[in-house]
């Protein structure tokens, strides 16, 4: 028997229309600021009718990229809410795959924006082995004081009856054919500050890092620390941080290379320092485990992987063959892959968008003993 398990971030999938730019610049689209448009009626039509266009294409990139993965259990971050995951599902996902996705699960989490995550699941696996929700809950209401989690770096910009998760921790317990396995999916903190200048990553780091000790807390407490390394659990999800990182130099005239570097300092370290969790992707080469291309000019450029299938050090022995897929047929033209990573991309994808997403799919199949 196995499970078909993947974690994608579609990237705002959104029902609202964000009519700010008209008074921010900062937040008016690029395509908006070529036309003079000096009255809001005629903005907001505008807007309403670039974003309804685009948002067509980019959905059925996001599909034919949820499709490819063919997962029985897809973990999702930045879904609005649950009408925008049915409509995404009747509307697209249905397309590509029919009736695959009768399950979903969306609990509204912390986001100051309204992004959540959200779980999406087949009434069976690929095997025909029944897929039931025995349990679901929200961890998003913790705080750092519940859990003692309040340091002095998280002084700096938090109190300490702050909520932990900046969106939510969601905690599913599922039977699988029967089979217990526990699900955990999350969103960590942006690598972004826009109140302070230097960098972002490190600056933030102490948000990620209390809310990846939650997540561990919350595991502990629930099988016992003693008893978590023989459970069926993965954490799925996008944690905005990383271990490592592949820097790209060079331009399109000259050509690229690329160097993998390790990080000193990253929240995940606190998964893995002493095998809490195991991140089965490093079972692919140091050059191929990237899910993200980040870029701010030619100056600054890298791959790195930000999402992640976390297993239990049992399953993760138990699936010691096992190698996760990264779906990157929906990586816009603007992505710069290593020699030899080349892949084919879907129909329409632009050079920055449309695309399904920034962030890749990542899918595995796992046996749960």
């Amino acid at each position: 028997m196995s499970l078909r398990l993947a974690t994608f971030n579609i990237e705002n999938l959104m029902t609202r229309f964000d009519y700010t730019g008209f008074r921010n610049q900062t937040r008016r689209d690029r395509a908006m600021q070529l036309f003079d448009v000096r009255d809001e009626a005629t903005y907001q039509a505008l807007e309403s009718a670039r974003m309804l266009a685009s948002t067509d294409d980019t959905r059925q990139l996001s599909a034919l990229a949820i499709a490819d993965a063919d997962a029985d259990i897809l973990c999702l971050q930045e879904v609005d809410n649950m009408a925008a995951l049915q409509a995404f599902e009747y509307g697209y996902l249905y397309r590509m795959v029919g009736n695959g996705y009768r399950q979903k699960y969306l609990v509204e989490g912390n986001d100051s924006r309204g992004i959540d995550v959200a779980v999406i699941m087949r009434e069976e696996t690929l095997d025909g082995e029944k897929i039931e929700l025995v349990e679901i809950k929200s961890h998003a209401t913790l705080t750092y004081r519940e859990l003692g989690l309040f340091t002095p770096e998280l002084a700096l910009t938090n109190r300490i009856d702050d909520k932990i998760f900046k969106r939510d921790c969601l905690e599913l317990d599922l039977r699988i054919g029967g089979k217990p396995f526990t699900l955990y999916v999350t969103h960590l903190k942006s690598m972004t500050n826009a109140r302070e200048a230097g960098d972002a990553r490190l600056s933030t780091m102490p948000v990620r890092e209390a809310e990846v000790r939650a997540i561990r807390r919350i595991i502990e407490n629930r099988f016992g620390a003693d008893k978590t390394r023989s459970m069926n659990f993965a954490i799925c999800g996008d944690m905005n941080d990383y271990q490592e990182r592949v820097t790209i130099s060079g331009n399109r005239r000259t050509g690229y290379s690329f160097t993998p570097v390790k990080e000193e300092r990253s929240a995940l370290d606190i998964l893995s320092k002493d095998g809490f969790a195991i991140n089965p992707m490093l079972r692919r080469d140091d050059m191929d485990r990237w899910t993200l291309y980040h870029s701010r000019g030619p100056q600054e450029q890298h791959l790195c992987q930000l999402d992640y299938i976390w297993l239990s050090p049992h399953l993760a022995e138990i699936n010691a063959t096992s190698t996760p897929e990264i779906i990157r047929g929906g990586q816009p033209y603007r992505t710069i892959f290593p020699p030899g990573q080349e892949v084919e991309r879907y129909p329409r994808t632009g050079w920055d968008r449309p695309k399904a997403s920034d962030h890749c799919p990542v899918v595995m199949t796992l046996d749960l003993g």
